[in-house]
């Protein structure tokens, strides 16, 4: 169905909605574009391979945008993607041996792992914004201090991330925030920039992988990269006019209904 015409547009259309849903919630498309894949009827090793593409896209387009404005720390994004694209090869080539339910299980463990990973980002944002209240309460505005980041926490912040991108076809940002928050120091958005610039690479390495094993469906995956592309710009917008505890149900509720599909799915392919 999805090698179709109108499988393509019905995909645009699924991309659109997962990217006005990523926009609003802030995670990577990723993590809604997989479930959506497999719900279509899409293998689970065919639909982490192809989000990939979705979530390059997205993170091409972000980085240019980081990039020309002057705010993307390039030598981080560098650094942990030098580290991330190499076990985004490692991740690609586990999840191509793993059988499909513990494929499932584990993406539902992942899901469930980024309710508490936000949260924890929520937090370190809120102690960071009083951190610099003094400075504000002055008068004064508080610059953004660019510090030296240990090697060896970018190191274990970019194989983490990449394993886990090239292993369920996810941008690794929502595990790279809140670690980057904790052992480099950086405020949120700068955390966010930088894990950005670092997903172009790790999900090249990771797609590469997953291309040599055959498992990319490119005319889909580009659909639903275009579609999530719009859609996030449109979720983006929509974000400032609901209140955060309604961004946060929303949040919450389709994560653990996600991660419920996946389980599922998971304990079926083992009866």
């Amino acid at each position: 169905m999805i090698e179709t015409s109108a499988g393509w547009g019905l995909l645009l259309l699924v991309g659109i909605f997962t990217g006005i849903l990523a926009g609003l919630l802030g995670i990577g498309g990723g993590l809604l574009m997989v479930p959506a894949l497999t719900f279509l009827g899409v293998p689970l090793i065919q639909a982490t391979a192809t989000s990939l593409i979705g979530v390059f896209l997205s993170a091409v387009s972000g980085s240019l945008r980081n990039l020309g404005a002057g705010e993307l720390n390039w030598r981080v994004s560098l650094m942990l993607a030098a580290f991330g694209i190499v076990t985004a090869q490692g991740g690609a080539w586990l999840g191509d041996r793993l059988p499909d339910p513990a494929l499932a299980l584990g993406f539902a463990v992942l899901l469930l792992t980024t309710t508490y990973l936000m949260d924890l980002r929520q937090r370190l944002k809120r102690q960071t914004e009083k951190s610099i209240q003094p400075d504000l309460a002055s008068g004064e505005e508080a610059p953004e201090k660019e510090k030296e980041a240990p090697l060896t926490s970018i190191a274990g912040i970019g194989l983490l991330a990449g394993g886990l991108s090239g292993l369920f076809g996810v941008g690794g940002g929502v595990v790279m925030v809140p670690l980057q928050m904790l052992f480099l120091g950086e405020s949120i958005k700068a955390a966010v920039r930088t894990s950005l610039g670092a997903i172009v690479a790790i999900a090249i390495s990771g797609l590469a992988q997953h291309t040599w094993n055959g498992n990319v469906l490119w005319i889909p995956g580009l659909c639903l990269g275009l579609g999530g592309m719009i859609g996030a710009q449109a979720g983006t917008r929509l974000l400032p006019r609901l209140p955060d505890r309604t961004v946060n149900f929303l949040f919450k509720f389709l994560l653990f209904a996600l991660a419920a599909y996946m389980v599922v799915r998971g304990i079926q392919g083992w009866l």
